[in-house]
């Protein structure tokens, strides 16, 4: 999400789709309508989902032919079983510090990825990474569950650029030249795991919007190193795959009112967003 030219609150209320992304991939993977189903999880409260924020993700996936679907039932191993790849974005707790998922649903998640699904799970800064922690920590995998930042010449900012080895080496980079990120947590790289986006030697994270806004202003807060840790994840889990990123805005195109277009409209981030689903539905 975007947290740095305008506050977290202020882009919570005004960012939103735009309506006007309109993907045309000269070569699409499956012809329209008969790729893999691709499940998007609505049942969660979730901020991302295929009807308000992530329509232009789905209109991506669309066009480059998967059967892209609203996951509106509470997770189970029926409910999963009809999906090749499902994809839960910014999941919301049902109160403060919980986790968004019951642990008979993060059970039936983690046994269907085993069994040879693919899952898809982001979860954008604070509040978002305390409410999947749970889940993430079901594949291993530590949610920083706050607010990343990098220093530039500027000063320090949350929206950040991943190039040259920042890129990790793995199928679902091939062709990429760079990837934006806005805001967003970290994640540890748990052992088996390639870190798609590596965090440069100088990320900070610190806990709340409060304390961003204090660095953003040049001030000192209480912070910790994020280097070494990542925005986005692969890993093979049993007999299926994961992906996990730290960061929601970079698989949606969306409108910033104080900051215009902003997302898959370029190809670089549009590529990546492609990749991570052909690598989760085995085209890589």
């Amino acid at each position: 999400m975007i947290a740095l030219l305008l506050s977290p609150a202020a882009a919570h209320a005004q960012q939103h789709a735009d309506a006007t992304y309109d993907p045309r991939l000269k070569s699409p993977a499956y012809a329209r309508a008969e790729g893999p189903i691709v499940a998007i999880d609505a049942a969660h409260a979730n901020f991302h989902t295929l009807d308000g924020k992530y329509a232009p993700f789905g209109a991506l996936l669309t066009a480059d032919g998967y059967q892209v679907r609203a996951s509106t039932a509470r997770f189970s191993a029926s409910a999963l079983g009809g999906a090749t790849v499902l994809v839960i974005a910014n999941a919301r707790s049902p109160a403060p510090g919980a986790s968004a998922f019951a642990a008979d649903e993060i059970t039936a998640i983690r046994d269907w990825v085993s069994g040879g699904g693919a899952l898809l799970l982001i979860s954008d800064h604070a509040p978002f990474g305390t409410a999947a922690s749970r889940l993430a920590e079901a594949f291993g995998v530590n949610m920083g569950t706050g607010y990343v930042a990098v220093r530039d010449g500027r000063g320090v900012t949350s929206q950040i650029r991943y190039d040259g080895r920042e890129l990790g080496q793995h199928p679902i980079m091939a062709g990429i030249g760079s990837v934006q990120s806005f805001t967003g947590q970290s994640l540890g790289v748990p052992p088996g795991a390639t870190a798609l986006l590596t965090l440069p030697p100088d990320a900070l994270e610190v806990a709340t919007a409060e304390d961003l806004e204090v660095l953003k202003r040049g001030g000192k807060v209480a912070a910790r190193a994020a280097a070494g840790r990542a925005q986005a994840i692969a890993l093979p889990f049993g007999k299926g795959r994961i992906v996990v990123a730290g960061e929601a805005a970079m698989f949606t195109e969306q409108i910033i009112p104080a900051v215009g277009k902003v997302g898959l409209r370029n190809a670089d981030d549009q590529q990546f967003a492609l990749n991570v689903l052909h690598w989760l539905s085995r085209l890589r």
